[in-house]
């Protein structure tokens, strides 16, 4: 019979350490299929954060195809995507450092094909009949002028210039999609106060001799509708995913011009376009499709009949499921799953059975350190229902005195128009493997359920989803699942500002984190890039209209309130939440002697990717808890100097 080492939470020995976790890790993302070949982008904080395009061959080799010194990165809305494009081997991508596209050529370097400085472009395709690309372009060439962005063309020829505009005078586009006869492009295409979920519209034209557009029209979108993801069929017919009926759900435009839906269910087929180049369906043949779509929080994989608009499920073993491409016979996507992390993943769709490409990491953790996830409902404001996954402490070696309940961990996810999903994350390992019960909530305002959920937080950042980081926290204590007196919350960007406004307007939380949060709402609407400079409208009001909001639900207004520690980290470079967020906010707590601690990172923007500092994060907010709540960690861990907290020597010295 096992033995069991009894101790208290947080003092438990666990494998998950951070420097594991940074040195096996990789973000995964974008793949793409060219004729036999498969490519992806690698984000590695081992390389400084670089993004390196990959390429797996029909034989299954796998190597680097940008070479060091660059990076396959565009700054397009400041949260990129769509970085690159492929055709028959040659690989278009925008570069970090300069911005511009550079082509490579098949085993060549990297070429220049655009020069023109503060241009940036994202979301390109290859128009081989025209030999150019179709891309976004965002000029920042007028200082003092907000960006402007247009649908464009870059000819092959290398003339070095910015390209010709085909379409602008809106305030964004995205999405150019062309027709399988190169005949007609779509796009999608949004203006201020709209976010692209709140509402866009999907254009197409009709392309001339010349390469320039004719006659463009609106297929769908306005009158708060939100369009994702155009694509064209093989037989010509346009597919789009709309909210017109509450949910983001499949339609069609036919040749004739009339729009049907494909397939209406309370499901998402969709999902907040923060970054370009996101797929959740693609054709494999002219009559199917593979789609992955999400219900409460569950991601699940289905093929669609186009004939029969019948939607059959796929088994899977996954939870986690985004960027489908497919070819005939197969399909590519990026899953995971609580027991797997995040993977490229091949589908045989004869056989149905899945290879793994790649993993985001090949750490091996025995289960018995491994914290399940249980969805969970729970009551909230006003008769609601809100939702979260929630991990119990999990050790193999460990278990806490009888009479002890856990700490809990509220992680309160970034947007806030986005969603926690069930895939593995060894993060979230790093606290239940060491005592520290977690609690992912996909409160009020998340997407995956229904545009109703999505709305909850119009007018009501804040407020609702503070109101249900708190009540989630309450019905596990309610359960005996938590300890109401070790209550911590966590979050990044607009998590943070959940985080923040938590801890000063509310009394559940006795500490927090906040990771480049958001603690001045109005300092935020007035200082911060095109893409989110409108996003505050829908979340508290129109701020000319509405400043007595940002001034009352902004937590640095109101630090007399607030009466717990926290920890702030913050990127120095960041342009989307600006570090004097965080520096004001730490500068009150201190002069108020509160215990505050601040994690200052040079070089990094807006979230980190260099590993030293993912690592310094995630050891220095456990360093932080561990001295304010007592616990014994074992081990080393770096000290963080934390203002009105008596010093003492760093745990486990």
């Amino acid at each position: 019979m096992k033995e069991w080492r009894i101790a208290p939470y947080g003092s438990w020995a666990s494998p998950i350490t951070s420097d594991l976790i940074v040195a096996g890790t990789v973000g995964l993302s974008q793949p793409l299929i060219d004729s036999n070949d498969i490519y992806w982008i690698e984000m590695r904080p081992s390389e400084g954060g670089r993004s390196v395009i990959v390429k797996r061959d029909s034989e299954g080799h796998i190597a680097d195809i940008t070479p060091p010194g660059f990076n396959a990165r565009t700054r397009v809305h400041e949260y990129g995507g769509g970085d690159y494009a492929v055709r028959d081997g040659e690989v278009y991508f925008s570069n970090f450092s300069d911005q511009q596209i550079y082509v490579q050529r098949k085993g060549g370097p990297p070429e220049a094909l655009t020069a023109v400085p503060n241009m940036r472009y994202a979301d390109a395709f290859v128009d081989h009949q025209r030999r150019r690309l179709i891309c976004i372009r965002e000029d920042h060439t007028v200082v003092g002028r907000e960006a402007v962005n247009s649908l464009i063309s870059l000819n092959f020829a290398g003339d070095y210039g910015a390209g010709e505009v085909l379409v602008t005078g809106n305030d964004f586009y995205s999405s150019p999609r062309l027709s399988t006869d190169g005949a007609r492009l779509a796009w999608l295409t949004w203006n201020h106060p709209n976010m692209p979920w709140d509402e866009s519209e999907l254009w197409v034209a009709g392309i001339k001799g010349d390469g320039s557009l004719d006659a463009p029209e609106r297929v769908a979108g306005g009158n708060q509708e939100s369009i994702f993801h155009p694509q064209w069929s093989p037989r010509g017919e346009l597919y789009f995913v709309s909210d017109r009926n509450g949910w983001w759900n499949i339609y069609r435009q036919d040749r004739a011009g009339v729009v049907e839906a494909v397939i209406e269910m309370e499901a998402e087929f969709g999902m907040p376009q923060w970054v370009f180049g996101m797929s959740t369906y693609a054709f494999e043949s002219a009559e199917r499709i593979v789609c992955s779509y999400v219900e409460e929080g569950i991601w699940r994989l289905a093929t669609i009949d186009t004939e029969t608009r019948r939607l059959e499920p796929v088994k899977c073993p996954y939870t986690d499921i985004s960027y489908i491409r497919s070819s005939p016979g197969y399909d590519v996507m990026r899953a995971g799953s609580p027991t797997e992390p995040l993977s490229l993943v091949r589908l045989d769709l004869n056989t149905r059975e899945f290879e793994v490409l790649r993993k985001a990491n090949n750490i091996d953790i025995a289960n018995g350190y491994l914290s399940q996830p249980e969805t969970i409902e729970f009551p909230t404001e006003d008769d609601r229902i809100a939702y979260g996954f929630f991990y119990r402490p999990t050790n193999a070696n460990y278990r806490a005195p009888a009479n002890e309940r856990p700490p809990l961990l509220v992680l309160s996810h970034g947007g806030p128009t986005a969603a926690s999903t069930a895939s593995k994350s060894l993060t979230i390992q790093y606290w239940t493997s060491r005592g520290i019960g977690v609690l992912d909530v996909n409160y009020g305002g998340s997407t995956g359920f229904g545009r109703a959920y999505r709305d909850r937080l119009k007018g009501k950042w804040g407020i609702v989803d503070v109101d249900d980081c708190v009540n989630g926290a309450r019905y596990l204590v309610a359960r005996g699942d938590a300890d109401p007196n070790r209550l911590m919350i966590s979050g990044g960007s607009a998590g943070g500002y959940t985080t923040l406004c938590a801890l000063t307007f509310r009394g559940a939380f006795k500490a927090g984190a906040s990771h480049y949060g958001v603690s001045d709402a109005e300092a935020l609407a007035k200082d911060t890039h095109k893409f989110e400079s409108r996003y505050l409208d829908g979340l508290f009001g129109p701020y000319l209209q509405a400043r007595d909001v940002y001034y009352a639900r902004s937590p640095i207004n109101f630090t007399d309130r607030l009466s717990c520690p926290v920890i702030f980290f913050q990127g120095l470079e960041d342009k989307v939440v600006p570090p004097s967020q965080a520096e004001i906010m730490v500068a009150a707590l201190e002069a108020k002697g509160i215990p505050v601690a601040y994690i200052p990172f040079a070089g990094e923007q807006h979230g980190f990717r260099q590993a030293q500092n993912i690592k310094r994060a995630l050891d220095g907010e456990f360093y932080f808890y561990s001295r304010v709540f007592g616990f014994e960690p074992v081990g080393t861990l770096e000290p963080v100097e934390i203002k009105n907290l008596a010093a003492a020597s760093a745990p486990g010295n």
